[in-house]
This record gives structure tokens, C-alpha cells and sequence, in this order.
């Protein structure tokens, strides 16, 4: 079984090439799908220093838009199996044999996910589920994150990869996973979570970086909720927690919590509030594209 993994990269460049260093260690056929959202040539260097130990493909991109960026990368991909690594992760040494085991064991399967590790060892940021199981509207929000979520490609493909107006570069930055992977069960696919399959990724929670992304995530994430029309029971609790966790960290004088706490909650109730969520859906299919 053989994996197309589609980087979408800004801005960075030493932790691109420590995500292809933890990709020479996976033992799987893949191939690397780079597209590069920078103005510059920053990353001229780090692709010459692997073309040759890697299946790269390079391209570029005028859109700084995250979402835009893995479209084109789905569209060029050949692989069975379709990943979308970030640029500031890692694979640890067996993550990919997990995922083949898994796609091989269920034929009917068409997503697999796992949590984000952190770096310092255990869970990254995030709430995620303990228990493996089906991925359904309720378990979703526990279950998505970008960076660990795996497709069979033709899934991908008529699904219409994406939804390019969610995620990063857009005014709804975050969720893009979730509605992936629920227009997938929306449309009778099987999906399913692992918490045992993880992947590394800085862990950014409570820090300046995620204060001021909290905003434009928490958008992301109300709009998501509503346009999956999810029960009251389902949403309440995202609307509830950042509001609790305003007042307590307030009371605790934690500056910083309660700012994050305080965005994210003005964040998702927006993006609930947003007009016509479900505009646009469904996606019409992504065609494959000449390499």
C-alpha cells in the first residue's frame, strides 16, 4: 500500500527538513507532495538536500491558503493513501506501518485518525478521546486533527478534498479536518479513530501563539458546529468550557488563560452565528492533475 503525504508549508524551513528526516525512517512506499506557499526560495536548499533520498514532488503556490495548498496536493497525489503531514511534525519510526495495518485489516475503511503526541511526551494540545472506535457527529471534535488523518485517495478525491474556505488563510481557521472527515461519514463512509496513532507536533496550547490564533480557530469551529446541524448537546458543551474557563482563570489572575479562553469563546460563537454555513456543499469532486 503505497502513501502520497501532502505537506503545505509557510514560513518554515529547519522543521521541514526534520519532517523528511522522520520520513526516511518510516518503513512504507510513499511519496512526498511539498507545496510551498513562501514568496522567497527558503526552500530551494532543504529540497536539494533530500530529492535525492526522498520521492519529492515540489510545487508552488501564489495562495496563502492551507486548505488551497493541500487541494493541489491531493490532486497530484498517486498514492492508495493520502496523509497531510504539517511542516512542523513528525512521524515517529512505525506510525505509517499502523495506518497500512489498519486499511489493509477493514476493507470498508476510508479514514483513520489518531491525536497529536506533544513533544515532552503524552497527548498534545487538545481534548481527545481515550477510547478507539467509529468516528461519528458527536465524537468528531475529539477525534480530527489535520496533521494525523488519513484517506483512501478516491475518498478524498470525490469528497472534494477540502473545504478552501475553512483553515488557515481564511476567516474560519480551524475545523477543516472535522468537516472532512464528516462529509465522509455524511456520505456512508466508514471512519475511524486510533488513539494509539500518533503523530508529534509542537504543542501550543495556553502559549502567546495560541491566544492570538484562539480567535479565527474558535470561528472555525462554531461554523463547523453549525453546519453539520449538530444537537444542542453536542455544541453547548464548546460554547460552555470557554466560558468557564474565562471566569476561573480571571479569578485566578491567569492573564493569559483567560485572554484564550475569552477569544476562543467570541470565536465560536461568530462562526455558529455566521450566515449560511452549508453554502457551497456538497463539494463537487477533485479531479486528478497532470504531474
Amino acid at each position: 500500500m503505497t502513501f502520497s503525504l501532502v505537506v503545505a508549508t509557510r514560513g518554515r524551513d529547519r522543521e521541514l527538513a526534520e519532517l523528511f528526516e522522520s520520513l526516511l525512517a518510516q518503513e512504507a512506499a510513499l511519496e512526498v507532495i511539498v507545496v510551498d506557499q513562501n514568496a522567497d526560495d527558503r526552500l530551494a536548499p532543504v529540497i536539494a538536500a533530500y530529492e535525492a533520498r526522498l520521492p519529492l514532488l515540489w510545487r508552488r503556490s501564489a495562495v496563502a491558503n492551507a486548505c488551497h495548498a493541500r487541494n493541489l496536493g491531493l490532486a497530484l497525489a498517486r498514492g492508495a493513501i493520502v496523509g497531510f503531514p504539517d511542516d512542523d511534525c513528525l512521524l515517529p519510526h512505525g506510525v505509517l506501518g499502523q495506518v497500512v495495518a489498519a486499511f489493509e485489516a477493514d476493507a470498508d475503511l476510508a479514514v483513520l485518525t489518531g491525536p497529536a503526541a506533544s513533544p515532552e511526551g503524552g497527548l498534545g494540545s487538545g481534548r481527545w478521546r481515550e477510547e478507539a472506535g467509529s468516528i461519528t457527529p458527536a465524537n468528531v471534535w475529539t477525534s480530527v486533527i489535520e496533521f494525523n488523518l488519513f484517506l483512501r485517495r478516491p475518498v478524498a478525491l470525490a469528497l472534494g478534498g477540502f473545504d478552501e474556505r475553512l483553515g488557515p488563510g481564511t476567516a474560519f481557521g480551524s475545523a477543516e479536518g472535522n468537516d472532512l472527515v464528516l462529509r465522509a461519514v455524511e456520505a456512508g463512509h466508514a471512519a475511524r479513530y486510533e488513539p494509539a496513532l500518533r503523530i508529534v507536533h509542537p504543542d501550543k496550547r495556553l502559549t502567546p501563539v495560541a491566544v492570538e490564533r484562539a480567535l479565527l480557530y474558535g470561528r472555525g469551529m462554531g461554523f463547523v458546529l453549525r453546519r453539520h446541524a449538530v444537537p444542542a448537546a453536542v455544541w453547548l458543551p464548546f460554547l460552555i468550557r470557554p466560558l468557564g474557563g474565562t471566569v476561573l482563570s480571571a479569578l485566578r489572575l491567569r492573564g493569559l488563560a483567560a485572554r484564550y479562553y475569552w477569544a476562543t469563546l467570541r470565536g465560536r460563537l461568530a462562526g455558529f452565528l455566521a450566515p449560511s454555513p452549508a453554502a457551497g456543499l456538497p463539494l463537487p469532486p477533485l479531479p486528478e492533475a497532470p504531474r
